[in-house]
């Protein structure tokens, strides 16, 4: 199993949504987030300075079988790419066990 983190721009939020449900990821996490970016500099907006470097973005945590790897991280890839600073992350980490709390089932077929 594998567990699946991408942090992403809110607008594309909607649009992940969508394209995880297309490829059979019907349940996953989410979060509203706030980041620190790269870019120092403000903006003016009607003569107020507001800062960049503080972003708002969406965290979603997916847990998927091992199978499900490749096809989650190309729909969110897909699904995200503006091809502009900011699009965001995924990080991939090895999920060690999973267990229904209700059954007490444990491992992949959890997740179904």
């Amino acid at each position: 199993m594998k567990k699946i983190e991408a942090v992403i721009r809110k607008s594309k939020y909607r649009a992940v949504k969508e394209a995880l449900h297309e490829v059979g990821v019907n349940f996953f996490s989410y979060w509203d987030v706030t980041g620190l970016g790269n870019e120092k500099e403000g903006h003016v907006y009607r003569g107020i300075s507001y800062s960049t470097s503080d972003i708002q973005r969406r965290y979603i945590s997916i847990v998927v079988n091992d199978d499900f790897e490749e096809i989650t991280i190309k729909a969110i890839l897909k699904s995200c790419n503006t091809g502009e600073v900011g699009d965001g992350k995924i990080f991939v980490s090895d999920i060690k066990e999973a267990y229904r709390i209700r059954t007490g089932e444990k491992g992949g077929k959890t997740l179904n």
